[in-house]
Parts: structure tokens; sequence; C-alpha cells
């Protein structure tokens, strides 16, 4: 089978600093893999580099088997990759509906389809009360989860969530979880990047662990809990 997203050999330099030396994955439609790493481990650069922010210097990108490799970031959302960010990056000056309608200016359905699959989507979010207020008077946590919908609204087949449970209140986690399984359960493969490691277990089916830019292991979650390597990099020898 073809993988949804793999990379192969990725580097990325910034300067003197090997931000990633030649990373290596993988991840299957339906299959969420967990990536894990201490600070500047290359967790967020590595995401970058897929989402076409920054370039590779080495390596590439393949999305169901297409390399997009270099090609600018909206190619690359086009092709069915969608992102999140550790701080949510939504058009604060603009209503939730019109976040959501963004990313699927220019297709050809009528506006009026647009709208409903917009709310739909806010709906599913628990946002929908709020979709004519602007993105700025959301709480963190509810513009975590308008990025979110955002996201999905071209429906990705690729979609990697950068710390999606930081800084969020534990009742909204848990929401947050239900719906990433949801979307695995939809057949999108999911890249998880979390510090949050009884997340990344509960819902990963395969985790990297990330050191220093390099891949030390990979494996079930049983096999990475137990790992040398990891326990390593996140306690110290």
């Amino acid at each position: 089978m073809t993988a949804a997203i793999a990379v192969e050999g990725l580097r990325k330099r910034f300067g003197g600093l090997t931000a990633l030396d030649g990373v290596d994955l993988a991840a299957q439609p339906a299959e969420v893999l967990g990536i894990i790493g201490v600070n500047g481990a290359g967790k967020t650069t590595l995401m970058n580099c897929i989402c076409g922010i920054y370039r590779a210097d080495e390596g590439r990108v393949l999305i169901g088997g297409r390399d997009m490799t270099g090609l600018p970031p909206h190619e690359i959302a086009r092709a069915g990759v969608g992102r999140t960010f550790q701080i949510p990056r939504v058009f604060g000056k603009m209503s939730l509906i019109d976040n959501l309608l963004v990313p699927v200016l220019g297709r050809d359905a009528s506006d009026r389809l647009l709208i409903e699959q917009a709310e739909a989507m806010l709906e599913r979010m628990r946002l929908l009360d709020l979709r004519h207020n602007f993105a700025e008077e959301l709480s963190g946590g509810q513009q975590k989860l308008l990025e979110m919908a955002r996201m999905l609204m071209p429906s990705p087949k690729v979609v990697m969530l950068d710390e999606p449970f930081a800084g969020v209140h534990p009742t909204l986690c848990r929401f947050m979880i239900d719906q990433i399984e949801v979307m695995a359960a939809e057949g999108n493969a999911v890249l998880l990047i979390s510090h949050d490691l009884t997340s990344i277990y509960r819902l990963s089916n395969r985790v990297v662990a990330l050191n220093a830019g390099r891949v030390i292991a990979e494996g079930s979650v049983g096999e990475i809990r137990g790992n040398p390597a990891v326990v390593e990099a996140y306690l110290g020898a």
C-alpha cells in the first residue's frame, strides 16, 4: 500500500545547526503517527519542511506517492495536506465562518453550499453559536478548534497537528482527542506532535522519537515506552 505520507532522508540546516539529520518516516491512511522529542529535537521543523514553509536541503516528501519536495505551501495544501500550529494562526478580524471559507475559495461550489459545509464543521467543533463572532474574540482553546475546523474544510488526506493540547483545559483536551480519533476513522493519516505523552500513547498506532534532528526510535507504544534511547533523551543518562 502506498503511504499517505512518506519522508525520505530529510535534512534541514540553519547555518551551522543541523535541525533535521536524515529523517525517515511514513504513515498510512487512517493511522495516527505520534512524533515525540524534547524541545529542539526537530519536530516542528519537520512539519515545516513537509508543508513547504521550509525548504529541505536534502531528501524527499511524498504525498500519496507523489513527490512534493520543494513545492510551495499552497500546492502542498492542494495535494491534501492540512496543518495546525502550536500557537493558532487564525484570521482575528474575520468571522468564524469566513475563516473556514478561506481554504475553499475558488472551489466549484455555490456560496450557499460552502457556508453550509462551514456551519456543519463549526457545529462539529462546538463553535456554531459563535459563527458570526470575530476569531480574535475566542479563547485560546477555541481558536485551536477553529484552526482544526479550517484545516478540515478542504478534506485533506494528511493532517499534521503541532501541540494541539498545549495550554488547553482538560475537558477541551478530551474533546480534541475524540476529534483526532474521528479524523483517523475518516481515513486521514494523522501526524501528531505533543509533549503530552499520555495523549500520544492513547492515540498513536506507532510513535517516532526524535532527538537532535535524528530518529532515535520507532515502533509501537509499548516499544517506545521501554526504549533506552528514548528514556535517556528525556531523562538523561
